[in-house]
């Protein structure tokens, strides 16, 4: 005789905090305490760690082919000094972006990265973040725990009285900036998507339902809080997955969270340099790369980029739109792009 006992729902794993396997240091980087700080925290780990004079310079990644280096690269850290001190644009974003790191360990199959990130896919670390100011192109919070990055900007942003910081994360580990004192001047965005978006383009990302989570713990820290939905996507059943993205955000967040609210709204798009290292990199993917389904538009780059024709972009806009205010009367939209 055997006893059967209902089936108990399966608890989803907590997405890990991002732990390299190889890190470089670039020489200089050590001279700095943030520098000292992650060299500790390396050797606590046994994570084996080498020199390099720049990330230019390494060579020699295991693999045979071009994608095992790349997986490799994904999950190799690199220490160093930001030498690049201008401020560059960030537009429509922010006036300015400001790079506390570059590269990222997610595995986004659309993600620009693939472009401007090129053979050199490593996530990079900057030590002397009192110095700089540039472009970012990483996810800061996948990293603080690494950095502590994010709570020296925020905690020095806090007392300026005109300087305004934002940043984006698809990651769900916001625990070390809760506490802080950051006066509102920081408002912490998550990117957000359709359950088929995030399932079939976002691997090694935080879930929807992790996210959803840290927003509102970010809101009820009395951070301003924002959505940007990107890269929206025309699939088919984008109505009813955006719909239900809009419905679930409705219903988890706090209270706290419509006080001051906005959403920015990205259409994707692509180069035909982007689209032939996805395809190299991520060979299987379903991502829809079509050029004569697309309409082009002239980058910043001097690059074509190929988004959706007038037709369906309305429809995504309008459609879009529609759910934020029928959820979030008091939201403002920034953009849609």
């Amino acid at each position: 005789m055997t006893l059967m006992t209902p089936d108990r729902p399966r608890q989803a794993r907590e997405t890990p905090l991002f732990v390299p396997e190889l890190v470089y240091f670039e020489p200089a980087s050590l001279d700095y305490p943030k520098g000292q700080r992650i060299l500790e925290w390396v050797k606590e780990r046994n994570i084996p760690y080498r020199t390099t004079t720049s990330h230019n310079r390494i060579t020699g990644l295991p693999g045979d082919t071009e994608l095992e280096q790349y997986k490799v690269a994904k999950r190799t850290l690199v220490v160093g000094l930001r030498k690049t001190l201008t401020f560059d644009t960030s537009k429509p974003s922010a006036e300015y972006a400001l790079p506390l790191s570059t590269g990222c360990m997610g595995h986004c199959h659309y993600c620009y990265l693939q472009t401007t990130l090129g053979a050199k896919p490593y996530v990079r670390v900057y030590v002397n973040i009192e110095g700089f100011e540039a472009a970012c192109t990483s996810d800061p919070v996948g990293l603080e725990h690494l950095t502590g990055s994010l709570a020296d900007t925020i905690t020095f942003m806090a007392n300026e009285p005109l300087g305004r910081l934002r940043f984006v994360t698809k990651y769900h580990h916001v625990e070390p900036l809760l506490s802080l004192k950051h006066n509102g001047n920081t408002r912490i965005r998550f990117s957000v998507n359709a359950d088929y978006v995030i399932k079939n383009f976002e691997p090694a990302t935080s879930r929807f339902a992790e996210r959803i989570e840290a927003a509102g713990k970010i809101a009820k820290a009395g951070y301003p809080l924002g959505f940007i939905i990107a890269p929206i996507i025309w699939y088919d059943g984008w109505q009813e997955g955006y719909g239900e993205l809009l419905r679930k955000l409705g219903a988890a967040l706090p209270e706290e969270a419509s006080a001051d609210l906005t959403f920015e709204l990205i259409q994707h798009r692509f180069t035909k340099t982007a689209k032939s290292t996805i395809e190299k990199r991520y060979p299987k993917t379903r991502l829809e790369m079509d050029e004569a389904k697309r309409k082009k538009k002239w980058g910043r780059w001097v690059q074509h980029k190929y988004v959706y024709p007038d037709e369906q972009a309305d429809a995504l806009r309008e459609y879009i739109t529609e759910q934020i205010f029928a959820h979030f009367p008091k939201a403002k939209i920034e953009y849609f792009t």
